[in-house]
């Protein structure tokens, strides 16, 4: 499920996200069977098992043509380098070209006076599904060393050749084209910095974007951890489950 679902040139957005998700829940769960969701960064997963609301009601139509003006008049740059200030999140995830996301973005922070993820955050929500959440940690220089070795695994099975067809086909400014492992093999082909370079940044990228995750479920997710530092956990994590379907099981009769 969940894979292979978009074109590069798509966007894909939180609200999406917690549509398809769950719609896959409903049907998994209506043939009796039990979901389990992989991944996701920590607002994406607690999106679709939280009872969040997302809106488009804020906005300011002369704030956001004023907005507009600036990027024609001092371009897209002089914009985007607002929503940094105010919003580095989503500056980080929004090309400075995507002058319309950018210009939203800037447009909910100035209505709202916080950022979305923030705004989020603050609602109580209520958790929809009875769930489980698991989370797999281990020695931290460990896991920087198999996050380096996972890059030069992707290097090896063709990710440079995979960017560069898309590149290629003048694929440009799109959210996609954001992610860890595309924008710094497209600062490679827009000649910023050498393939070296690109490799040893797209490794730094990938072992913060690590850490601000781990510390996201820690500080906002009830998660159950297990320490893999010294081997896989597979039986003792499917023996966690059994103990709390059985649980459940006796709870209901």
């Amino acid at each position: 499920y969940m894979v292979d679902i978009k074109d590069p040139e798509d966007s894909f957005s939180v609200a999406e996200f917690q549509e398809r998700v769950r719609k896959h829940i409903r049907e998994i769960t209506e043939r009796g069977k039990l979901p389990i969701i992989v991944g996701g960064t920590g607002l994406y997963i607690q999106s679709v098992l939280f009872d969040y609301q997302f809106t488009d009601d804020a906005g300011d139509t002369i704030y956001r043509e004023q907005m507009e003006k600036l990027a024609l008049e001092r371009g897209v740059e002089y914009v985007h380098k607002k929503l940094q200030e105010v919003d580095p999140e989503s500056a980080e995830r929004i090309h400075a070209n995507n002058v319309r996301r950018v210009i939203r973005a800037l447009e909910i922070f100035h209505t709202m006076g916080e950022k979305m993820s923030d705004q989020l955050e603050k609602q109580e929500n209520e958790l929809l599904y009875d769930v489980s959440l698991i989370g797999l940690t281990m020695d931290r220089e460990m896991l920087y060393d198999r996050i380096n070795l996972r890059v030069d695994i992707m290097m090896d099975q063709g990710l440079l050749e995979e960017v560069e067809g898309l590149y290629n086909r003048g694929i440009r400014d799109c959210q996609s084209i954001q992610a860890i492992g595309y924008k710094e093999i497209y600062d490679y082909f827009e000649d910023r910095v050498s393939l070296e370079e690109a490799v040893s940044q797209l490794k730094t990228n990938s072992r913060r974007y690590a850490k601000r995750q781990l510390t996201w479920f820690r500080n906002k997710m009830d998660v159950t951890w297990f320490d893999v530092t010294d081997g896989e956990k597979t039986s003792e994590i499917l023996r966690y489950i059994e103990g709390k379907l059985q649980l459940k099981s006796n709870n209901s009769k």
